[in-house]
Parts: C-alpha cells; sequence; structure tokens
C-alpha cells in the first residue's frame, strides 16, 4: 500500500504552495471541512489520517513505531515527501501540533510555516511548569478509558469540546471517539498525554503560530504562553472561541487567524 493510501491522503486546491492540515485524538481529516475549503484558492490543501484514525490503513498500524509522537511525525515527513512539498505551511489541532514541530525538525526544508491550534508540549504539571493536570489526573483517565472507551467518549468529548450551548458539537466529537478503534485510541491516549516536548521547541526554526482559546481543559492560555516563550519570534493569538476544538466551534476565526499570518 502506498503512503498516499495508507495515510488517506487528500490533495485539492490551486495554489502553488502547499497547506497541510493535521488532525487530532479521536479525530480525522473531517474535523477540518469547515476550515480547508477557505484556502483552496491559494494554496494546494492536504489532508490526511494519522494511521489508526478515519479510513487510514488500520493494519499498518505499529504499537512500537506509534509508540511515541515521532512515529507519526515520520509518517507527515513520509506524505510530504511523496507530494513532495518544500516551504509548506502545516496547521496542526491538539496533538498534532506537537507532531507537526517534530516534523519540521526532521524536514525543515519541507515546512516553512506552523500553525498550532491548541497545542500542549506537555499534559502533565512539573517543577515550575503548569501542564493542567496532575500525574494522578491522568492516570484515571488513561484507567477510564481503557475500562470503558465508549462510556469515557460520551462523557469526555463535550467537556473537551466547550460550548455547552452547542451539544451538537459534542455529540460530533463524541461519535467520532466512539469510532476509533478502542485498542488504538488507548495507546494514542497514552502517547498523547505522557509525551513531553519541551525540550524540542527551541530548535523550531519554522515561522509559528500559536491558536489559543478562553475555557480550554485541555490546554489553557498558560500552556499557549508556554509555546510562545519556548519557539523563538512565535506569535500567540487568543480567538474569540471557548473550547478545545475552533476547527470546528469558530472555523472563521481559525481562518482568519491563519490567512492573517501566512
Amino acid at each position: 500500500m502506498s503512503i498516499i493510501q495508507r495515510n488517506n491522503v487528500s490533495v485539492s486546491g490551486r495554489g502553488e504552495k502547499a497547506i497541510v492540515f493535521s488532525h487530532g485524538f479521536g479525530c480525522d481529516q473531517n474535523m477540518w471541512r469547515f476550515v480547508a475549503p477557505e484556502f483552496e484558492e491559494d494554496f494546494r490543501t492536504v489532508l490526511f489520517d494519522h494511521v489508526g484514525a478515519g479510513r487510514s490503513d488500520l493494519g499498518a498500524y505499529d504499537a512500537n513505531k506509534y509508540g511515541s509522537l515521532q512515529g507519526y511525525a515520520e509518517d507527515v515527513v513520509e506524505v510530504g515527501q511523496a507530494l513532495e512539498l518544500e516551504n509548506a505551511v502545516f496547521v496542526g489541532h491538539s496533538v498534532s501540533a506537537m507532531i507537526g514541530a517534530l516534523a519540521s525538525l526532521k524536514a525543515p526544508e519541507m515546512f516553512a510555516t506552523l500553525v498550532l491550534v491548541g497545542p500542549s508540549p506537555r499534559y502533565i504539571d512539573d517543577i515550575g511548569y503548569h501542564g493542567g493536570f496532575s500525574q494522578t489526573d491522568i492516570d484515571e483517565l488513561l484507567a477510564s478509558l481503557a475500562d470503558n472507551h465508549m462510556g469515557w467518549s460520551m462523557a469526555m468529548a463535550p467537556a473537551i469540546m466547550g460550548n455547552p450551548d452547542r451539544p451538537e458539537l459534542g455529540e460530533e466529537l463524541a461519535d467520532s471517539f466512539c469510532r476509533t478503534d478502542p485498542a488504538i485510541a488507548k495507546a494514542f491516549a497514552r502517547v498523547t498525554f505522557t509525551s513531553d516536548n519541551r525540550t524540542d521547541l527551541p530548535y523550531v526554526t519554522a515561522k509559528t503560530l500559536i491558536l489559543q482559546c478562553r475555557d480550554d481543559i485541555i490546554a489553557s492560555e498558560v500552556v499557549g504562553e508556554y509555546v510562545r516563550d519556548h519557539i523563538s519570534g512565535s506569535r500567540l493569538v487568543v480567538l474569540d472561541a471557548t473550547g478545545h476544538c475552533p476547527n470546528l466551534s469558530a472555523p472563521r476565526e481559525v481562518v482568519a487567524a491563519i490567512k492573517d499570518f501566512v
């Protein structure tokens, strides 16, 4: 199976420069359906599914390779090589923000610009660092997911999405979580919530935009400020949006912020 098939890559748009959209945990490329089309006039838009998500090749999932975010970053670089990307824009939501940062370190000529939507280099609090979760919080979260994938998805998705006045958004995220293979979801969640990429940030040389929402229980504004302070020259923009998934809840704000930057 080709890399394009493995990651269910789809390409559209009319521009010479490429913009790549990468989804977060428990999601797939469909989460960008309100954002990506707005760039087709000026960019070649690239959408894909991480292995284990959406319509990717589940048979390509390897627990050892995907036991760290580096495995996902390798896939991003391979997709870029297959499409012969140069000086592209990478837009990564949630855990894909750090995956994109790692990919830019592996292939700096491939990605000239990073847009990090709700990034977190480490979710667990540490001495002098506020990630938003204690070790116990994460242990309990992972245990709950392992014990009852469906129940966890239905309970967590609305909290992650925020926007309680728009319950259909939380329901869509819950449905996306529930469609993910439980074993892969458990493994990806562990990788996501236990990774520590703080030491990678100072090495990022790509032009970087950080998009942050208010009342985001996954990545608070303090975390966004940390990322800004540790990627030289990066810009932090707080969107007029709440929750962790502005690509669904506030796509116009996301589009406007990206267009203003790129």
